[in-house]
C-alpha cells in the first residue's frame, strides 16, 4: 500500500482522534516538545471525563483538558503550566522519578492511548519521531504492536527530519504502527535565547577553565550553560564532543564553529542526545543532520556509558547546595518545582569518567520580590536543609560546586573542608555566618 494511501486511510480530525479516548482511560504524551498540541486542545473540548489519567513531563502549553473534572496529570517533570495548574487547584500529582525511570513506569501504566509528535513520513513511511525519543519509545512502538491499544501520531511539516542510530536505535514510527493520523501545522515547541546575566556570564567564565580541549560536554537549558558554550564556541579551544540529555541552540552554534568532533570514545562521530528544544533556526539546522543523532534516554543518561565519554563535563543547575554538599534542584519550600530529569546520573557518570568533571551551577542568592519592596536575598548556599528537604543529588556524588563567586571543588575533601569551601562562594552578606557554621563540623 502506498504512503498516501495509507494516511488516507489513518487520517482523522483532532476532533475524532480525542474521540476515541475514553471517559475513564489511561493515556502517556512524554516529556515537552514531543506533545501533540492539536490533540491536546481537542480533547480539551470535551467535559465527560469522569477517570482519565494522563502520564506525561513538562507540558509546553496549557491545554483545557487537564482543567476538566475526572482528569488527573501524573507528571514526571514540573514546568510553569504544571505549577500554574497545581496552583489553581487541578489535579497534578508529582511522580518523582530520574528521566531514565520514565520509561518504566510507562510501561507499568501500559497506558492504552500513546500520543506524539512525528515529521511527516518518507517515501519508506516513517514518520522520525523529531524532537524527542526519551523514555516513551519503547512505550509507542508496544502500543503499535498491540491491537488493544491506540498510537496517535500527529504528524507536523514544521518539525525537523531527525536520525536515531539503526537497526537498534531507528527514531522512527512506521505508517504499520499508527492507528490514527492527525495532521496539524500548529507551531511547534520554540526555546528562544535569552541574553545572559551578569551573574550567568561571571558563572560561565569560571565553569570555561574547567573545560579542556577534548572535553565532552552535557550541557542543559538557561543561561548558564548558554553562556558556556557560547564562550567555547568563540574561544581559541576545540576538539568537543557532545554527549548531552538535551540539545540546545548553543550546541548548535559550537558546531557551526568548527569546534566539534566527537572523537569522545562512545558514539563516535556524532553529537548524542535524548531531546531538542530551541529556535527555528536550530530545527531547521537539525533537519536531516547526520552529525546529531536522538537515541532513548536509557542509553543517553546511563551513567556507565556517560562515564565511557572522553573527559565528560556535566553542567547542571540546582535551587540551593548546602555545606555539606547536598543538592536540591527540584523542591522549592517544599512544593515541587522542576524534577530530577538527568541530575545525578550526569553528576555520576561524568565523576566516572578519565578526566571527567562534574560542575554544579547556581546563583548564590535568590531574589525575592515582595510588592514595592527591595527585594529580599535569600542565600542559595545554607548550613542545612529543613527536615523532610527532598535531595536530588547526595554529597557524595557532588565535584564541583559554583557560583559568581567562584568554584568549591568538593571531590575528596573533608566533610569540614567542604563546608568551608562552600561557605567562601556564599553572597557576602552571608559569608560570615555560614563560616561560622562550617567551623563547627570541625
Amino acid at each position: 500500500m502506498s504512503t498516501d494511501r495509507e494516511l488516507a486511510r489513518k487520517r482523522r480530525t483532532a476532533t475524532e482522534a480525542a474521540a476515541l479516548v475514553r471517559a475513564s482511560d489511561t493515556m502517556a504524551i512524554g516529556l515537552g516538545p514531543c506533545q501533540p498540541p492539536s490533540f491536546l486542545h481537542a480533547l480539551g473540548e470535551r467535559d465527560d471525563f469522569e477517570a482519565l489519567r494522563v502520564f506525561g513531563a513538562l507540558l509546553t502549553g496549557l491545554y483545557k483538558v487537564f482543567t476538566r473534572r475526572g482528569v488527573t496529570l501524573l507528571s514526571g517533570f514540573y514546568g510553569p503550566v504544571e505549577r500554574g495548574l497545581r496552583n489553581a487547584g487541578y489535579d497534578v500529582r508529582f511522580v518523582p522519578a530520574d528521566f531514565r525511570r520514565f520509561g518504566r513506569y510507562a510501561r507499568q501504566l501500559a497506558p492504552r492511548v500513546m500520543a506524539t509528535l512525528v515529521a511527516p513520513p518518507d517515501a519508506q513511511g516513517r514518520c522520525s519521531l523529531a524532537l524527542h525519543a526519551g523514555a516513551t519509545v519503547d512505550e509507542l512502538h508496544r502500543a503499535g504492536r498491540d491491537p488493544q491499544r491506540i498510537l496517535v501520531a500527529e504528524v507536523n511539516p514544521k518539525l525537523p527530519r531527525t536520525l536515531g542510530l539503526p537497526p537498534e536505535h531507528d527514531h522512527a514510527l512506521t505508517l504499520d504502527e499508527i492507528d490514527v493520523i492527525v495532521e496539524s501545522e500548529a507551531d511547534p515547541f520554540y526555546l528562544p535565547d535569552h541574553p545572559p546575566t551578569e551573574i550567568e556570564r561571571a558563572i560561565a567564565e569560571h565553569v570555561k577553565r574547567f573545560i579542556p580541549d577534548g572535553a565532552t560536554l552535557q550541557t542543559g537549558i538557561g543561561g548558564i550553560p548558554g553562556e558556556i558554550v557560547e564562550l567555547l564556541a568563540e574561544g581559541p579551544g576545540g576538539d568537543y564532543g557532545v554527549h548531552s540529555e538535551m540539545f540546545t541552540n548553543g550546541l548548535m552554534r559550537l558546531h557551526q564553529a568548527g569546534k566539534v568532533t566527537n572523537r569522545k570514545g562512545v558514539y563516535d562521530g556524532f553529537s548524542a542526545c535524548t531531546f531538542s528544544a530551541g529556535t527555528r533556526e536550530l530545527y531547521d539546522w537539525l533537519d536531516g543532520r547526520e552529525e546529531v543523532r536522538f537515541l532513548p534516554v536509557d542509553r543517553i543518561n546511563d551513567p556507565s556509558i556517560i562515564a565511557r565519554n572522553r573527559r565528560m563535563i556535566s553542567i547542571n543547575g540546582a535551587l540551593s547546595v548546602d555545606l555539606t554538599g547536598q543538592v536540591a534542584a527540584d523542591v522549592v519550600n517544599a512544593r515541587q518545582y522542576s524534577g530530577i530529569g538527568g541530575h545525578e546520573d550526569f553528576v555520576s557518570g561524568a565523576s566516572f569518567a578519565e578526566g571527567g568533571r562534574s560542575l554544579v551551577c547556581l546563583p548564590s542568592v535568590a531574589r525575592i520580590r515582595s510588592g514595592a519592596e527591595e527585594p529580599l536575598l535569600v542565600s542559595r548556599i545554607v548550613a542545612g536543609f529543613p527536615p523532610g528537604t527532598p535531595i536530588t543529588t547526595p554529597r557524595h556524588q557532588v565535584d564541583v560546586v559554583v557560583t559568581e563567586w567562584g568554584p568549591a571543588e568538593l571531590a575528596g575533601k573533608t566533610a569540614e573542608d567542604r563546608a568551608a569551601a562552600l561557605a567562601e562562594i556564599a553572597h557576602p552578606d552571608f559569608r560570615d555566618g555560614l563560616r561560622a557554621e562550617a567551623a563547627k563540623s570541625r
